[in-house]
């Protein structure tokens, strides 16, 4: 049976293994394209003083994309460990994963219309 010491110095470890795996996956190119995205969110969010409610869906939504893009990255990253030829079925898990992805930025966009589309209007039209 570990430790409280030994079972605390894993967890550490665990989590500098996490950290590694971010910064692994800020290097991929398609993370640089949620980076713009999210602070574009962050602003509107701020310019039109969306509500507290409002502001935890917009933060879903981005943590959303970054998650989806986390693992699709990852599975990106296995798929050329074990196929690192063009396989078929190796171009059939990366599409499903960049499905993912895809579905992720629908979802993400459509939080964002909702949160948006009044404080837009309202912009455009008046009340």
């Amino acid at each position: 049976m570990p430790t409280p010491i030994s079972y605390f110095k894993k967890q550490i470890r665990s989590f500098g293994y996490a950290i590694k795996g971010l910064k692994l996956m800020w290097k991929d190119h398609n993370t640089w394209v949620h980076v713009p995205a999210a602070f574009i969110v962050v602003g509107l969010g701020y310019g039109f003083g969306v509500s507290r409610n409002e502001w935890l869906w917009l933060i879903i939504a981005i943590a959303l994309m970054w998650i989806g893009e986390t693992f699709n990255t990852a599975i990106e990253k296995l798929v050329d460990l074990v196929s690192p030829n063009h396989h078929e079925l190796a171009g059939k898990v990366k599409d499903i994963a960049a499905g993912g992805v895809l579905l992720c930025l629908f979802f993400s966009l459509l939080i964002g219309s909702l949160v948006f589309f009044p404080y837009l209007f309202n912009l455009l039209y008046g009340k």
